[in-house]
């Protein structure tokens, strides 16, 4: 373990002592929150950051320890466990790098070589190796043999002849040579650095197939390996899986025929042979071509597409992650009357009023679009539910029919204003109507939870309360949701599900811990995100507070059946109590430290409500004065900084995007346009811009602003608002491209830049990376294919 340590602390540059505090902590059971939050002293300072990457290199080095003394054992067991073997098992930093010693020595299926070893041809393959003046046929002559009979009276291995005995020599030393570890590796770093993702269509596949047509970029397409973009190597593979590509690894320089490719040639230098034109030589040369052809080239291609997938998915869903903590953190609107409206063109418009608190307070379901076109009908509902409820926030579902029921609520709103000016002679503060993303309402709608929560509402209607209440409150709606049905990630279902679950999950937890949860409203799947309680847990909360009321302070929660001390610890800090008996119940200060608290109040000889919040008075007082063997500095430090801003959160203040009037649809967009939108997604490549025409737009990182972008997420991210310019529009491709540069570039700004990448949400181009200024025109020729050689 302590080996792991040591690594451990190198790799995240922190000290060994660190490492092991934080270490044992995470096996006590305690949280990343917890332990970033309320363990600094402990752990020297962690944060959050590098304790998720700690606990998941901790977990590999396990696996990857565990794994090694398997290996020992086995090797072992067949006495072929050498000291210098041992050392080598020991000194190995990866899993593939163990795999690759042990190779020699797994149980196998009886191969051609193993055969060949068995009949007594070895030394003779050893012997012309070790000597190539040697002439292979006058040797292979004394190592002829019968044919094998096997039990059953069949012919088994035949070596009876001197080209079966020299193909058994080409099979000993090519599958030695392919078990060799130190050349499997040397050639697999040479390949990912200089070798080539190619890919081609399949014979027999239709470009005029729509599924098909989605991969024309791929069609005939290379790129240097280590150099392909996540986004890029996702959509090979998924053609691939969909038997419309072809993919390979190919030579950065194609063999001439009848002569030596690079990987033989390496393979020579390896072994420190060259052709010298003696006896053996060419029966040599035919063994390093049969290693590399036959043994070699499929499983190098094999793990170096294993590790550009792995490399790749980690982008990926990092690039989800990302998105997914944006939009959970994105600006909550707060306790205002809601309406939702989950718009629909056949089956209508499906309406839901939530109160201040989130309830569900009436329903609706009007029919302004096709077939029927009742729209005074629905104009008149929806004003008589916002008179009866005070709405004063409409959110509106971004699928079908979005942009027409955005006029409705439009409509709604000036109907308003004027039956408020004519019955009070003066206007009101205006409803505001904001779009927002209906990813997951379905889900939602259909789930256990929803039934629960709304049993005698229909599914239909759930999803327009999901809606409202998004927008009240993103985070504690959304946590309802299963992360992956949020939709803010690209190629999500072709990444490892465990490792994006894991991933979201962890992301979850961080955000709703991040902001506090209220104890006396939160939902049981949002409690369930609180560091230390289990979904089990937080339905006992929910069920004590349905029992007993509202809880008036922290320490009730010891009431709570299956609640203990542990996770009392775990969890009282993230849980906030408005109105209860003790103020510092409101705040992110622990249970643990209210000693603290009280000395500062001794000290001060002010009351806590007189201390929260005045900043003046804290910053003044000096935290060693109030630290402790228990809670250091950095503790109290903490503390102070919460009571300055008791109950403080961390999400931006709300604003609402204004859509442009009578942009309702693609076709609607021309060239120069200049429009507000909503950022709905980010990749490395660029932003996906929700513009309220049901297709989302490219802003590429070339267009984000007037320097050199490398990532999309240094410009904006998921949940801006951001103005942009409409620079192309493919209507039959349904690809919009965007640019924010919308004034001249600043004095001294870089002309470096990079060529458009993408093409459209979900969609798929592969144009070259460049340096280049790139031009309207690149994004227009990336929307086409500027995949060229």
């Amino acid at each position: 373990m302590q080996k792991i340590i040591q690594q451990l602390a190198r790799e995240i540059q922190v000290g060994a002592h660190q490492i092991t505090a934080a270490v044992e902590l995470l096996d006590g059971g305690a949280t990343v929150p917890f332990i970033a939050r309320y363990r600094k002293e402990v752990t020297g300072g962690l944060d959050d950051i590098q304790l998720r990457e700690l606990e998941t290199r901790l977990a590999y080095l396990r696996e990857l320890d565990d794994r090694r003394g398997v290996v020992l054992k086995a090797i072992d067991e067949q006495g072929k466990l050498t000291d210098a073997l041992r050392l080598a098992i020991a000194q190995t930093a990866t899993k593939q790098e163990l795999e690759d010693l042990y190779l020699p020595f797994k149980q196998k299926r009886r191969t051609k070589g193993q055969m060949a070893r068995e009949f007594g041809i070895e030394p003779l393959a050893d012997k012309l190796f070790a000597d190539p003046t040697l002439d292979p046929v006058a040797e292979a002559a004394a190592f002829t043999k019968p044919p094998e009979v096997l039990d059953d009276g069949k012919t088994g291995a035949d070596f009876s002849t001197v080209t079966a005995v020299l193909d058994g020599v080409r099979d000993i030393l090519s599958e030695r040579w392919a078990e060799d570890a130190a050349l499997v590796q040397q050639l697999r770093e040479w390949l990912w650095a200089e070798g080539l993702l190619r890919s081609s269509k399949l014979e027999g596949k239709s470009e005029t197939d729509p599924e098909v047509a989605k991969f024309r970029d791929y069609f005939d397409y290379d790129e240097p390996l280590a150099r392909v973009p996540s986004h890029r190597a996702l959509a090979v593979f998924r053609g691939r899986a969909l038997d419309i590509l072809e993919a390979r690894l190919a030579l950065p320089v194609p063999p001439e025929p009848g002569k030596p490719s690079l990987a033989e040639g390496r393979i020579a230098q390896h072994l420190g042979w060259s052709h010298a034109g003696r006896a053996a030589d060419d029966l040599i040369r035919k063994c390093v071509a049969w290693a590399w052809r036959v043994k070699l080239s499929l499983s190098t291609e094999r793990d170096l597409f294993a590790r550009l997938r792995e490399d790749a998915e980690k982008v990926a869903i990092k690039v989800f992650a990302d998105n997914l903590r944006d939009l959970l953190l994105a600006a909550p609107a707060g306790p205002r009357v809601v309406m939702g409206l989950d718009p629909g063109i056949r089956t209508g418009v499906k309406v839901a009023v939530v109160d201040a608190t989130g309830k569900l307070v009436d329903t609706a379901t009007v029919f302004p679009h096709e077939p029927r076109k009742d729209w005074d009908g629905a104009l008149h509902t929806l004003a008589k539910l916002s008179e009866k409820h005070g709405v004063q926030l409409i959110a509106i579902g971004n699928g079908t029919a979005s942009r027409e029921t955005d006029k409705l609520a439009g409509e709604l709103i000036k109907l308003m204003q004027n039956k408020a000016l004519a019955q009070a002679g003066q206007a009101q503060a205006a409803i505001e109507k904001i779009v927002v993303s209906e990813a997951g309402a379905s889900v939602y709608s259909a789930s256990e939870y929803a039934s629960q929560e709304m049993p005698d509402v229909d599914v239909s209607l759930r999803g327009a309360a999901s809606i409202a209440r998004r927008l009240q409150d993103p985070l504690a709606e959304l946590v309802k949701i299963d992360p992956k049905s949020i939709g803010v990630g690209q190629y999500q279902h072709d990444v490892n599900q465990s490792e994006l679950a894991r991933t979201l999950g962890t992301v979850v937890e961080d955000c709703v811990n991040a902001v506090g949860v209220d104890l006396n409203t939160a939902s049981a799947p949002l409690l369930s995100r609180v560091s230390g309680l289990s979904a089990s847990v937080a339905k006992a909360v929910v069920r004590w507070r349905d029992t007993h009321g509202a809880f008036k302070n922290r320490k009730q929660l010891l009431d709570v059946a299956g609640l203990g001390a542990k996770t009392f610890e775990q969890s009282a800090g993230f849980l906030r109590i408005r109105g209860g008996d003790n103020p510092l119940d409101l705040t992110g200060v622990h249970p643990e430290t209210y000693p603290v608290v009280e000395r500062i109040i001794e000290h001060t000889q002010a009351p806590v409500a007189q201390l929260m919040g005045r900043a003046d008075m804290l910053k003044q007082l000096r935290p060693e004065l109030f630290a402790n063997e228990r809670f250091g500095v950095i503790t109290v430090k903490d503390i102070l900084a919460e009571l300055e801003k008791p109950g403080r959160d961390p999400r931006p203040d709300f604003k609402v995007a204004r859509f442009n009037e009578g942009v309702d649809d693609i076709k609607d967009l021309r060239e120069g346009m200049v429009l507000e939108g909503t950022v709905s997604n980010v990749a490395q490549f660029g932003a996906f811009i929700d513009l309220g025409v049901h297709q989302d737009g490219l802003v590429h990182v070339s267009q984000l602003a007037h320097k050199f972008v490398s990532d999309a997420r240094e410009v904006v991210k998921t949940g801006d608002i951001v103005t942009v310019k409409v620079m192309e529009v493919d209507i039959e491709r349904k690809r919009i491209g965007l640019s924010m540069k919308l004034g001249a570039a600043p004095r001294g700004a870089s002309v470096r830049d990079n060529r458009f990448e993408g093409a459209g949400r979900g969609q798929h181009s592969i144009p070259r990376n460049s340096n280049a200024q790139a031009a309207p025109s690149a994004m227009a020729a990336a929307f086409a294919k500027l995949q060229r050689r």
